[in-house]
């Protein structure tokens, strides 16, 4: 399974396989954390405005984890596992994390956010679903991926230029900029965690997968893909609790849309993949699940508690119906 690497990260005991896949989920967190700090100094020493940031770097940043684990399975011939972490990621993000949210405060959502990002992002999910019709990723789909992300980014920086040159000073920052030869070592550091963390995680998760007769898409779908959202999931709790949770569905949209079209675009690239373990139902509730947000979002661009809910109730279905699959 790792025959393209010089080493495998899995433990032979199944006590330590567990132990060594939390250490890997911790050290892609804590990767991802200091990636996200380094890069968002680079871009305030840059003086690149605060809005293109949180629209670009943070959200890249959150969705690393999704994108090393994927590369480094894609690599170690699971490909499974890579497109199931990027679509349980997806289902993760706009259900449960989108639901619980909601549920906490309701979300306001801007009209541009309904008009534009949530569109897209619903075109990544359709254009996903149609590429795994065949059953593969191949290198002319990744590349269509990759240049529909490359549209997405310039979309989105034209828009965060004209807003921002409305005369807004929202980017505005009190707060020193990190000198450059930190915000370089945070990158670096970061980067290496999430190379060295992604390996450990994803070498244990096929083993436990296996052990536990458990497919990889399975187990990519679930487990991992709930590890690696993690990131979106501290920045939607906290901006929940402080009432402006309405600010987070950007940055869930923007990881929806990078997972989708950066991740396995650049994947599909490197390594082209075979499908097998990815279930039609699995890639419809990946498009239902943003569908329904939008469709949520447009009536009176917000979120009620009772959606929040349903979105919450519809992930845990689909969890418990993914579960009783196995049994």
């Amino acid at each position: 399974m790792n025959t393209m690497l010089l080493f495998s990260f899995a433990a032979s005991e199944m006590w330590l396989q567990i132990v060594l896949f939390i250490v890997g989920i911790i050290v892609v967190l804590w990767g991802a954390d200091r990636l996200t700090d380094g890069a968002v100094g680079l871009a305030e020493r840059m003086g690149v405005p605060q809005i293109v940031i949180g629209l670009t770097i943070v959200s890249i940043g959150t969705s690393m984890p999704e994108f090393f684990v994927s590369l480094m399975s894609a690599v170690n011939g699971t490909p499974d596992l890579a497109v199931g972490n990027v679509v349980g990621s997806n289902i993760f993000n706009t259900a449960l994390i989108v639901g619980v949210a909601a549920m906490i405060c309701p979300i306001h959502v801007l009209p541009a956010t309904v008009k534009k990002d949530m569109p897209f992002a619903i075109l990544a999910s359709v254009v996903l679903l149609v590429m795994c019709i065949d059953s593969s990723i191949s290198r002319i789909d990744a590349l269509l991926l990759f240049i529909l992300f490359v549209v997405f980014m310039y979309i989105t920086l034209k828009g965060a230029r004209a807003s921002f040159g409305q005369g807004s000073d929202e980017g505005a920052t009190e707060k020193q900029p990190r000198t450059v030869l930190r915000s370089v070592l945070l990158v670096i550091l970061g980067l290496a965690c999430l190379v060295l963390g992604s390996n450990v995680f994803v070498d244990n998760a096929s083993a436990i997968a296996t052990n536990l007769g458990m497919s990889e898409a399975l187990i990519g779908l679930t487990i991992v893909a709930c590890g690696t959202s993690l990131p979106e999931l501290a920045t939607t709790a906290v901006a929940a609790r402080r009432g402006n949770s309405g600010i987070a569905i950007g940055n869930v949209l923007g990881s929806n849309v990078f997972n989708i079209l950066m991740i396995l675009g650049i994947t599909g690239l490197i390594s082209p993949m075979n499908i097998q373990g990815i279930t039609n139902i699995d890639l419809g509730m990946l498009l239902l699940s943003i569908v329904v947000l939008w469709l949520f979002s447009f009536t009176k661009y917000r979120v009620e508690r009772w959606e929040g809910a349903l979105l919450t109730a519809g992930f845990l279905g689909y969890m418990t119906y993914l579960i009783v699959q196995t049994v």
